[in-house]
């Protein structure tokens, strides 16, 4: 049997906002963020906790 959530919480890329090109790729919801997803998560390359957004 297929699973049948593959459409429903897809992959995204998270792009850090403070320019070094890292990147965290995660899963979400599109029933409830249908929006694109902005997390503050650690960049390793600017050493700080930064903006991630989703980027497709």
């Amino acid at each position: 049997m297929a699973k049948a959530g593959k459409d429903l919480r897809p992959i995204v890329k998270l792009r850090s906002t403070a320019g070094t090109g890292y990147t965290y790729v995660s899963r979400k919801n599109r029933r409830n963020d249908p929006e694109r997803l902005v997390l503050r998560k650690y960049d390793p390359i600017a050493r700080r906790h930064v903006e991630f957004k989703e980027s497709r």
